[in-house]
């Protein structure tokens, strides 16, 4: 029985415009978008050499010389700028213009709501670039789910435990949020996109005494009900060897169950193979062989996804700014959790 990896293609691609030339571009936008075979027609951003030095590397043909010029191009956009430059991006796109944004939505939800209504009422079809679930390993998942192999689902639970480079992510230093709203977002979304909204939500954020961020290391617990147990653990500073590190997404139903790794989270940016383990009740567990990586492969399905919708061939946007701002909430709502710091414990007496 074969599991959906890949999204389909939109018949007549469009040129794309990007807007924004930092390492996520060079490192998985124009490598994902090369493979598929789109046409990036130009680049933005406000450093011009790194725009130019980029444009070289990568035969684009136009490097324009102000955001407003960008604007009139007739392609798809496709922002990668921090999330607090997005909404005057926004403003200054044509009215309709077709939009993938990187994630995510803005910094908090109050940002996020600035978005979703600059892109409403600009009428713009605008995405957002929650990637992991158009990868290959979770759309097989949530294939798998959709036949029925795994039956009822009884669990979910991301493992992060690794060293992650923040030294990479500079501008990372002077946000009051990071863990959550900038990594475990896209889990957050993936699982969004598997099961749903949970009824609530229970988490607590560290800091690391090594990192200088104010969060890098989280606990989550997403309510489902009382038979789908949600969680998830975080930690972004197991620098102790390879040995016990790890990087996985585990999926269990009453039929079956399936693991995935990914492999790019280990050993940062060279990262390993991402896996995909299925097993039936009871086993044996076999490894499904995978046609793409999250990284750089995954970029390529929100894009895909976001140009098909335009030409009418996609019925669903499936990471619509609306659908976003959804995942955007989630997050607001583990930071809000965060900050009520739990139930506190019951004091015994003493001077009874």
């Amino acid at each position: 029985m074969t599991l959906q990896q890949a999204w389909p293609m939109p018949s007549a691609p469009r040129p794309i415009v990007i807007i924004g030339t930092g390492g996520i571009v060079k490192d998985a936008h124009l490598p994902a978008y090369r493979k598929a075979g789109f046409t990036v027609a130009g680049l933005y951003d406000p450093d011009r050499a790194r725009a130019q030095a980029l444009a070289d590397e990568w035969a684009i043909p136009t490097v324009f010389a102000s955001l407003a010029e960008a604007a009139e191009a007739d392609a798809v956009f496709d922002v990668a700028a921090p999330p607090v430059a997005h909404r005057e991006i926004l403003a200054t796109l044509r009215e309709s213009a077709t939009v993938l944004l990187q994630k995510p939505m803005g910094l908090d939800l109050a940002a996020a709501t600035e978005i979703r209504d600059i892109a409403r009422a600009r009428r713009l079809t605008a995405s957002v670039n929650f990637q992991l679930r158009y990868s290959a390993m979770m759309l097989a998942i949530g294939d798998a789910i959709r036949q029925g192999r795994l039956g009822e689902l009884t669990e979910i639970e991301v493992h992060i435990n690794l060293v992650t480079p923040w030294q990479l992510f500079p501008h990372l230093k002077a946000n009051p949020r990071v863990e959550i709203v900038s990594h475990s977002i896209h889990y957050l979304d993936a699982i969004r996109a598997l099961v749903g909204d949970p009824r609530s939500v229970f988490a607590r954020s560290f800091g690391h005494p090594a990192s200088g961020l104010a969060d890098t290391r989280s606990s989550m617990i997403l309510d489902y009900g009382d038979t789908l147990r949600v969680l998830l653990s975080i930690n972004h500073h197991h620098d102790f060897g390879r040995q016990f590190q790890d990087a996985q997404f585990r999926v269990e139903g009453v039929a079956g169950a399936a693991v995935a790794k990914f492999g790019v989270l280990l050993d940062y940016p060279a990262g390993e193979p991402d896996e995909l383990w299925l097993a039936p009740r009871g086993g044996p567990w076999d490894q499904a062989p995978l046609t793409g990586a999250w990284f750089p492969d995954a970029f390529i399905g929100p894009m895909a996804n976001l140009q098909r919708f335009s030409a009418g061939e996609d019925l669903t946007l499936l990471t619509a700014v609306d659908d976003a701002w959804q995942t955007m909430a989630l997050v607001e709502a583990a930071y809000l959790s965060n900050d009520q710091l739990g139930t506190p414990m019951p004091r015994i007496r003493t001077d009874a």
